[in-house]
């Protein structure tokens, strides 16, 4: 479900398939309205104008604006990640919140990842709150959901993926002295016990230094950091390269 003005134009815009949408005569006729109205019947998706009332009753903001888009689910395979760009996956590990799944979504996107995977025990990413949190980004990336652990090791062995997993462990090495130009797969655990004791087996774990008095980082600013460098080294190389 896609609710909003901005997150209406951008799935409208998508490769993604709508199967109807619910406007108010008000949305209706504000310009971005009309103009994502216009896209929708051109591709031939169903709209029905409902009160303002009975929309009320069927968003999930706290402020609608008029404008709500189902569109059909479109989840990939582990095959499907077999071409294209040299991998820079990001997993997820028991991540429960959504606004974190959404943000970590988002900036996977801005830094050029190449798939967004889910392990058993993640949240969904498609809830309206992760969506909102991606600010669309779900649209762009390949995404693969509710995968096990076992399978997810497995396939990254058998295409060469090298995994990295953000942990405080005694054997962690800095995240900047990894080396990322390669094919990786970057795994974030669960906010609070983090990744999987399955999933440190069989990666290398990476620490993100911190100095201050802070216990940890959220885990979509962790995210962030690995997420950038991988990009730095990719784009610009690496310092000692």
């Amino acid at each position: 479900m896609v609710e909003g003005l901005r997150f209406a134009e951008m799935a409208a815009a998508s490769d993604w398939i709508p199967t109807m949408a619910f406007v108010t005569a008000e949305a209706a006729k504000k310009p971005r309205g009309e103009r994502v109205l216009a896209q929708l019947f051109a591709r031939g998706c169903p709209v029905y104008e409902v009160s303002a009332a009975l929309y009320q009753k069927a968003a999930a903001t706290v402020t609608p604006q008029g404008l709500l888009v189902v569109m059909e689910c479109r989840r990939k395979m582990l095959e499907d990640l077999t071409t294209g760009a040299p991998a820079l996956w990001v997993v997820l590990d028991g991540v429960q919140d959504p606004g974190n799944a959404g943000t970590i979504l988002r900036t996977a996107d801005a830094a050029g990842a190449t798939a967004f995977i889910t392990l058993d025990e993640t949240t969904d990413l498609f809830s309206d709150k992760a969506l909102r949190a991606s600010m669309g980004s779900l649209f762009h990336l390949p995404v693969v959901t509710n995968v096990s652990r076992g399978t997810f090791i497995r396939f990254a062995e058998e295409q060469g993926v090298k995994l990295f997993a953000a942990a405080l462990t005694s054997t962690a090495c800095l995240h900047f002295s990894a080396d990322y130009r390669d094919p990786v797969a970057l795994v974030l655990g669960q906010e609070g016990s983090g990744v999987s004791t399955e999933i440190l087996e069989a990666a290398e774990p990476l620490y993100i230094p911190m100095v201050g008095q802070a216990e940890s980082l959220n885990v979509s600013a962790a995210a962030a950091v690995l997420l950038y460098e991988a990009l730095r080294q990719r784009r610009y190389g690496r310092a000692d390269a």
